[in-house]
């Protein structure tokens, strides 16, 4: 069963939630079917998959295409779509991309930063929307902890506040001190997903990248559930051996079926 923006409020206090991000059908499946209720098709495409330096290379026409990819592969799961960089730059354009994300799949869209006026529009127009404070990666010049100041902290409680009176369900706390994540849990109605944010958030985001081990580097606030750019090492490896020495594909068992995997 899909579940709704006011599914996850309801949630907050009561029942931790789990996020994880997704680009490709496959991979959403799997996320689907362990149960995952809420998928992100972040903007974090750009750099994980597709090998840009920022996110702010990534376009609607990307986020469209794996949105898209996405949904078929986790049918009833929250899909929320990113908007990337300059998307949301007023309100009319901010509506205009959301329509597309979620004419593609998403069930929700989510924007970096303190654009109240762009939230209320957007909400206004019949669109659910995720507010993200904290680091915000697609302004931000360096991927290091903010909220380490009395000031810079009192800033991102002030955005987190403003993204929940202009109405967003949701927000995404990332990589800022873990009391400052949850002073801001508790100061709010609405659910918090921490990436790098401390356990008193009310919910856990990982980049699946990040989870599955595939890449060469990972955030510090992540965690490695498996190694899968060791398995891939391995068994390229072990593909070039058997073709060179002509073992594949004589050692292949032949059958006769519909060759359907």
């Amino acid at each position: 069963m899909t579940l709704h923006a006011a599914d996850f409020i309801a949630r907050k206090g009561k029942h931790p939630i789990t996020m994880l991000t997704a680009y490709t059908c496959p991979v959403a499946r799997g996320i689907e079917a362990a149960g995952v209720p809420v998928i992100l098709v972040g903007d974090t495409v750009g750099m994980v998959e597709m090998g840009f330096e920022s996110t702010r290379d990534v376009t609607l026409e990307h986020m469209e295409y794996h949105i898209g990819a996405v949904r078929r592969g986790a049918r009833n799961t929250h899909i929320i779509g990113d908007l990337p960089y300059l998307t949301d730059s007023d309100p009319q354009t901010a509506l205009t991309s959301a329509r597309r994300l979620i004419a593609a799949g998403a069930s929700s869209v989510k924007l970096e930063g303190p654009k109240g006026d762009i939230i209320r529009h957007l909400v206004e127009n019949g669109i659910a929307v995720v507010g993200h404070t904290g680091l915000t990666p697609q302004t931000a010049t360096s991927f290091k902890k903010v909220g380490n100041t009395e000031a810079e902290a009192q800033r991102i409680l002030d955005e987190a506040k403003l993204i929940e009176q202009a109405g967003a369900f949701m927000v995404v706390l990332e990589h800022i001190p873990y009391n400052l994540g949850g002073l801001i849990s508790r100061s709010l109605s609405i659910p918090t997903i921490g990436i790098g944010a401390g356990p008193e958030c009310d919910g856990q985001v990982l980049v699946i990248n990040d989870a599955l081990g595939l890449g060469d580097y990972w955030p510090p606030f992540s965690k490695q559930y498996a190694h899968v750019s060791d398995t891939i090492l391995k068994v390229a490896r072990d593909f070039t051996a058997e073709v060179e020495s002509l073992e594949f594909p004589n050692n292949i068992i032949q059958f006769t079926g519909s060759g359907k995997r």
